[in-house]
Protein backbone atom coordinates (compact mmCIF):
# COMPACT_ATOMS: atom_id res chain seq x y z
CA UNK A 1 0.00 0.00 0.00
CA UNK A 2 1.02 3.20 -0.87
CA UNK A 3 -0.71 6.35 0.75
CA UNK A 4 -0.31 9.46 -1.67
CA UNK A 5 0.58 12.58 0.96
CA UNK A 6 0.85 15.44 -1.70
CA UNK A 7 0.72 16.46 -4.98
CA UNK A 8 1.77 19.30 -6.88
CA UNK A 9 0.99 18.12 -10.35
CA UNK A 10 -1.04 16.66 -12.87
CA UNK A 11 -0.10 13.02 -11.87
CA UNK A 12 -1.98 9.97 -12.96
CA UNK A 13 -1.93 6.02 -13.43
CA UNK A 14 -0.66 5.03 -16.74
CA UNK A 15 0.29 1.22 -17.88
CA UNK A 16 1.02 1.26 -21.58
CA UNK A 17 -2.44 2.34 -22.87
CA UNK A 18 -5.75 1.02 -24.67
CA UNK A 19 -5.93 -0.98 -28.26
CA UNK A 20 -7.82 -2.07 -30.93
CA UNK A 21 -10.91 0.45 -29.53
CA UNK A 22 -9.51 3.31 -31.56
CA UNK A 23 -12.59 2.11 -34.39
CA UNK A 24 -15.01 2.90 -31.48
CA UNK A 25 -13.63 6.52 -30.96
CA UNK A 26 -11.94 5.69 -27.34
CA UNK A 27 -8.40 6.81 -27.31
CA UNK A 28 -5.33 5.13 -26.86
CA UNK A 29 -4.06 6.86 -23.56
CA UNK A 30 -1.22 5.35 -21.67
CA UNK A 31 2.38 6.16 -21.00
CA UNK A 32 3.59 9.37 -22.38
CA UNK A 33 7.13 7.73 -22.71
CA UNK A 34 6.15 4.24 -23.11
CA UNK A 35 10.08 3.11 -23.20
CA UNK A 36 10.50 4.73 -19.63
CA UNK A 37 7.44 2.95 -18.21
CA UNK A 38 8.76 -0.53 -20.30
CA UNK A 39 12.45 0.50 -18.74
CA UNK A 40 11.16 0.81 -14.94
CA UNK A 41 8.74 -1.61 -14.47
CA UNK A 42 11.67 -4.16 -16.23
CA UNK A 43 14.53 -3.08 -13.53
CA UNK A 44 11.73 -3.94 -10.93
CA UNK A 45 11.28 -7.45 -12.59
CA UNK A 46 7.68 -6.79 -13.64
CA UNK A 47 5.35 -7.21 -16.57
CA UNK A 48 6.42 -3.84 -19.10
CA UNK A 49 2.35 -3.20 -18.81
CA UNK A 50 1.85 -3.21 -15.27
CA UNK A 51 0.80 0.53 -14.33
CA UNK A 52 3.01 3.18 -12.72
CA UNK A 53 2.32 6.92 -12.03
CA UNK A 54 3.14 8.95 -14.20
CA UNK A 55 3.98 12.36 -12.95
CA UNK A 56 4.59 15.80 -15.10
CA UNK A 57 7.36 18.54 -14.16
CA UNK A 58 5.66 18.82 -10.63
CA UNK A 59 5.95 17.20 -7.31
CA UNK A 60 4.15 14.36 -5.63
CA UNK A 61 5.03 13.05 -1.86
CA UNK A 62 3.66 9.42 -0.90
CA UNK A 63 4.40 7.22 1.98
CA UNK A 64 5.28 3.19 1.83
CA UNK A 65 3.11 1.40 3.99
CA UNK A 66 4.81 -1.58 3.18
CA UNK A 67 8.74 -2.74 2.25
CA UNK A 68 8.90 -2.71 -1.35
CA UNK A 69 11.60 -2.25 -4.58
CA UNK A 70 10.96 1.41 -6.46
CA UNK A 71 12.06 2.88 -9.23
CA UNK A 72 11.79 6.50 -11.31
CA UNK A 73 12.38 6.65 -14.45
CA UNK A 74 11.75 9.15 -17.54
CA UNK A 75 12.84 12.92 -16.64
CA UNK A 76 15.28 13.14 -13.88
CA UNK A 77 13.58 14.18 -10.87
CA UNK A 78 14.92 16.03 -7.52
CA UNK A 79 13.67 13.30 -5.02
CA UNK A 80 14.36 12.41 -1.42
CA UNK A 81 13.45 9.14 0.25
CA UNK A 82 13.29 10.63 3.76
CA UNK A 83 16.70 12.42 4.12
CA UNK A 84 18.31 10.33 1.60
CA UNK A 85 18.98 11.58 -1.95
CA UNK A 86 17.38 9.40 -4.69
CA UNK A 87 17.88 9.21 -8.52
CA UNK A 88 16.39 8.47 -11.60
CA UNK A 89 16.72 5.01 -13.56
CA UNK A 90 17.94 3.20 -9.58
CA UNK A 91 15.94 0.35 -8.37
CA UNK A 92 15.64 1.25 -4.35
CA UNK A 93 14.24 -0.61 -1.21
CA UNK A 94 11.88 1.46 0.36
CA UNK A 95 11.03 0.74 3.75
CA UNK A 96 7.60 0.41 6.09
CA UNK A 97 6.90 4.02 6.71
CA UNK A 98 9.06 5.78 4.49
CA UNK A 99 8.92 9.06 2.85
CA UNK A 100 9.37 9.83 -1.02
CA UNK A 101 8.60 13.00 -2.16
CA UNK A 102 9.69 14.04 -5.88
CA UNK A 103 9.96 17.34 -5.59
CA UNK A 104 10.35 18.71 -9.45
CA UNK A 105 11.83 17.60 -12.78
CA UNK A 106 15.45 18.97 -13.45
CA UNK A 107 15.30 17.30 -16.62
CA UNK A 108 13.20 16.38 -18.92
CA UNK A 109 8.69 16.42 -18.08
CA UNK A 110 6.92 13.06 -17.50
CA UNK A 111 8.41 10.91 -14.19
CA UNK A 112 7.39 7.29 -13.89
CA UNK A 113 7.06 5.94 -10.34
CA UNK A 114 7.06 2.06 -10.64
CA UNK A 115 6.82 -0.40 -7.86
CA UNK A 116 7.59 -3.86 -7.57
CA UNK A 117 4.73 -5.70 -8.59
CA UNK A 118 2.71 -2.67 -9.68
CA UNK A 119 -0.57 -1.41 -8.58
CA UNK A 120 -3.60 -3.00 -8.23
CA UNK A 121 -6.23 -1.21 -9.72
CA UNK A 122 -9.57 -2.48 -11.64
CA UNK A 123 -9.02 -2.37 -15.26
CA UNK A 124 -11.69 -0.07 -17.75
CA UNK A 125 -11.94 -1.38 -21.34
CA UNK A 126 -8.51 -3.64 -20.89
CA UNK A 127 -5.94 -0.77 -19.11
CA UNK A 128 -5.65 1.24 -15.90
CA UNK A 129 -4.57 4.10 -17.74
CA UNK A 130 -6.10 7.16 -16.91
CA UNK A 131 -8.14 8.93 -19.38
CA UNK A 132 -9.02 12.73 -18.33
CA UNK A 133 -11.37 12.90 -21.13
CA UNK A 134 -13.35 9.83 -20.85
CA UNK A 135 -13.18 9.85 -17.18
CA UNK A 136 -12.09 6.10 -16.67
CA UNK A 137 -9.29 4.58 -15.87
CA UNK A 138 -6.79 5.01 -12.49
CA UNK A 139 -8.80 6.38 -9.66
CA UNK A 140 -11.83 7.37 -10.56
CA UNK A 141 -10.63 8.83 -14.38
CA UNK A 142 -9.02 11.58 -12.58
CA UNK A 143 -5.59 13.13 -11.23
CA UNK A 144 -4.22 12.01 -8.02
CA UNK A 145 -5.10 13.97 -4.91
CA UNK A 146 -3.82 14.02 -1.56
CA UNK A 147 -5.60 11.11 0.72
CA UNK A 148 -5.82 8.91 -2.05
CA UNK A 149 -4.76 5.20 -1.06
CA UNK A 150 -2.97 2.68 -3.78
CA UNK A 151 -3.07 -0.90 -3.59
CA UNK A 152 -0.05 -2.54 -5.15
CA UNK A 153 1.09 -6.31 -5.52
CA UNK A 154 4.12 -6.53 -4.18
CA UNK A 155 5.68 -9.67 -3.37
CA UNK A 156 7.78 -8.74 -0.16
CA UNK A 157 10.90 -9.99 -1.30
CA UNK A 158 13.30 -7.00 -1.56
CA UNK A 159 16.00 -6.75 -4.27
CA UNK A 160 19.12 -5.27 -4.18
CA UNK A 161 19.82 -1.47 -5.41
CA UNK A 162 21.00 -1.91 -9.29
CA UNK A 163 21.39 1.23 -11.72
CA UNK A 164 20.92 1.00 -15.57
CA UNK A 165 22.31 3.53 -18.04
CA UNK A 166 19.29 6.07 -18.65
CA UNK A 167 17.48 7.30 -21.65
CA UNK A 168 19.10 9.98 -23.13
CA UNK A 169 17.34 12.53 -24.03
CA UNK A 170 17.11 14.66 -27.35
CA UNK A 171 16.53 17.87 -28.97
CA UNK A 172 16.08 16.55 -32.37
CA UNK A 173 13.58 14.64 -32.89
CA UNK A 174 13.49 12.10 -35.89
CA UNK A 175 10.31 11.87 -38.39
CA UNK A 176 9.25 10.65 -41.53
CA UNK A 177 7.09 12.51 -44.64
CA UNK A 178 3.59 11.97 -43.80
CA UNK A 179 0.57 11.20 -46.34
CA UNK A 180 -0.19 15.28 -47.41
CA UNK A 181 3.96 16.47 -47.28
CA UNK A 182 3.48 16.70 -50.98
CA UNK A 183 0.39 19.62 -50.96
CA UNK A 184 2.95 22.05 -48.90
CA UNK A 185 5.23 24.71 -50.63
CA UNK A 186 8.76 23.17 -50.54
CA UNK A 187 9.62 26.52 -49.02
CA UNK A 188 7.66 24.95 -45.91
CA UNK A 189 9.26 21.91 -46.51
CA UNK A 190 12.07 22.99 -45.93
CA UNK A 191 11.44 25.02 -43.18
CA UNK A 192 10.23 21.67 -41.03
CA UNK A 193 13.04 20.25 -41.31
CA UNK A 194 15.66 23.17 -41.21
CA UNK A 195 13.92 25.60 -38.75
CA UNK A 196 13.74 25.44 -34.94
CA UNK A 197 10.48 24.73 -33.65
CA UNK A 198 9.22 25.95 -29.64
CA UNK A 199 6.97 23.82 -27.49
CA UNK A 200 4.16 26.43 -26.40
CA UNK A 201 2.64 26.54 -22.74
CA UNK A 202 -0.62 24.94 -23.96
CA UNK A 203 0.52 21.71 -24.87
CA UNK A 204 -0.85 18.55 -23.06
CA UNK A 205 -1.36 15.08 -23.16
CA UNK A 206 -3.66 15.77 -26.29
CA UNK A 207 -0.96 17.72 -28.27
CA UNK A 208 1.96 19.63 -28.04
CA UNK A 209 1.81 22.68 -29.89
CA UNK A 210 4.80 24.48 -32.00
CA UNK A 211 5.68 27.75 -32.79
CA UNK A 212 7.80 28.57 -35.29
CA UNK A 213 7.54 29.41 -39.40
CA UNK A 214 4.53 29.34 -40.86
CA UNK A 215 3.87 26.68 -42.87
CA UNK A 216 1.69 26.36 -46.18
CA UNK A 217 -0.05 24.51 -48.47
CA UNK A 218 0.75 24.97 -52.15
CA UNK A 219 -2.93 25.52 -52.61
CA UNK A 220 -6.03 25.00 -49.87
CA UNK A 221 -6.93 21.76 -49.09
CA UNK A 222 -10.03 20.17 -48.51
CA UNK A 223 -9.86 16.85 -46.55
CA UNK A 224 -11.96 14.61 -44.86
CA UNK A 225 -11.88 13.49 -41.25
CA UNK A 226 -9.36 10.40 -41.33
CA UNK A 227 -7.14 8.73 -38.73
CA UNK A 228 -4.44 9.95 -36.55
CA UNK A 229 -2.39 8.65 -33.80
CA UNK A 230 0.30 9.47 -31.70
CA UNK A 231 2.95 11.27 -33.62
CA UNK A 232 0.89 12.71 -36.34
CA UNK A 233 2.36 16.56 -37.49
CA UNK A 234 -1.05 18.11 -38.16
CA UNK A 235 -1.15 21.62 -39.93
CA UNK A 236 -3.93 23.99 -38.81
CA UNK A 237 -4.58 26.86 -41.04
CA UNK A 238 -2.73 28.76 -38.93
CA UNK A 239 0.27 27.00 -40.07
CA UNK A 240 1.99 26.22 -37.00
CA UNK A 241 2.44 22.42 -36.48
CA UNK A 242 0.86 20.32 -33.50
CA UNK A 243 1.93 16.64 -32.41
CA UNK A 244 -0.97 14.63 -31.64
CA UNK A 245 0.21 12.94 -28.38
CA UNK A 246 -0.81 9.88 -26.37
CA UNK A 247 -4.55 11.30 -25.45
CA UNK A 248 -4.92 12.47 -28.79
CA UNK A 249 -8.49 11.84 -30.67
CA UNK A 250 -8.77 9.15 -33.20
CA UNK A 251 -9.73 11.13 -36.18
CA UNK A 252 -8.55 14.38 -37.73
CA UNK A 253 -8.98 16.51 -40.61
CA UNK A 254 -5.96 18.97 -41.14
CA UNK A 255 -3.05 18.08 -43.32
CA UNK A 256 0.00 16.33 -41.87
CA UNK A 257 3.01 17.11 -42.91
CA UNK A 258 5.53 14.52 -41.02
CA UNK A 259 5.09 11.50 -38.55
CA UNK A 260 7.66 11.38 -35.65
CA UNK A 261 9.31 7.72 -35.72
CA UNK A 262 8.04 5.41 -32.95
CA UNK A 263 11.56 5.28 -31.39
CA UNK A 264 11.37 9.01 -30.44
CA UNK A 265 8.01 9.34 -29.39
CA UNK A 266 9.28 9.05 -25.49
CA UNK A 267 11.94 11.63 -26.95
CA UNK A 268 9.40 13.67 -28.25
CA UNK A 269 7.34 13.78 -25.05
CA UNK A 270 10.47 14.57 -22.31
CA UNK A 271 10.63 18.11 -24.11
CA UNK A 272 10.04 20.96 -21.74
CA UNK A 273 7.41 23.59 -22.03
CA UNK A 274 9.25 26.48 -23.83
CA UNK A 275 11.83 24.29 -25.15
CA UNK A 276 13.08 24.92 -28.47
CA UNK A 277 14.36 21.24 -30.95
CA UNK A 278 14.41 20.62 -34.36
CA UNK A 279 13.43 17.50 -36.97
CA UNK A 280 15.09 15.87 -38.89
CA UNK A 281 14.26 13.70 -42.02
CA UNK A 282 14.62 9.54 -41.56
CA UNK A 283 13.97 6.48 -43.81
CA UNK A 284 11.74 3.57 -43.07
CA UNK A 285 13.99 1.50 -42.45
CA UNK A 286 16.40 3.88 -40.43
CA UNK A 287 13.41 4.53 -38.63
CA UNK A 288 12.88 0.70 -37.76
CA UNK A 289 16.56 0.37 -36.66
CA UNK A 290 16.53 3.27 -34.48
CA UNK A 291 13.48 0.79 -32.99
CA UNK A 292 15.42 -2.14 -32.47
CA UNK A 293 18.06 -0.18 -30.82
CA UNK A 294 15.23 0.52 -27.92
CA UNK A 295 14.36 -2.96 -27.87
CA UNK A 296 18.51 -3.91 -27.52
CA UNK A 297 18.42 -1.13 -24.58
CA UNK A 298 15.66 -2.78 -22.91
CA UNK A 299 17.03 -6.44 -23.68
CA UNK A 300 19.90 -4.72 -22.00
CA UNK A 301 17.93 -4.05 -18.88
CA UNK A 302 16.33 -7.33 -18.71
CA UNK A 303 20.10 -9.07 -18.39
CA UNK A 304 21.27 -6.64 -15.63
CA UNK A 305 18.61 -7.74 -13.54
CA UNK A 306 18.84 -11.50 -14.34
CA UNK A 307 22.31 -11.32 -12.91
CA UNK A 308 21.51 -9.39 -9.97
CA UNK A 309 18.74 -11.07 -8.79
Amino acid sequence: MIDILDVKSRATIQDLGRFGLRRFGISHCGAMDKLALRAGNILLGNAENVPAIEVPLGGITLQFQQDMNFCVTGAFYEMMLDDKPVFAYWRYQARAGQILKMARAKIGMYGYLCVQGGFVLPQALNSCSTDLRAQIGGIEGRCLQAGDQLQTANDHILRSEIGIAPIPLRDVIRALPSSEYQAFKRKSQYYWWRNEWTLQSNSDRMGYRFQGQTLELKQPLEMLSHAIQFGSVQVPPSGQPIILMADAQTTGGYPKIANVIDADLGALAQVRLGSTIKFEAVSLQEAAKLRRKNEIYLDQIRRIVDEKN
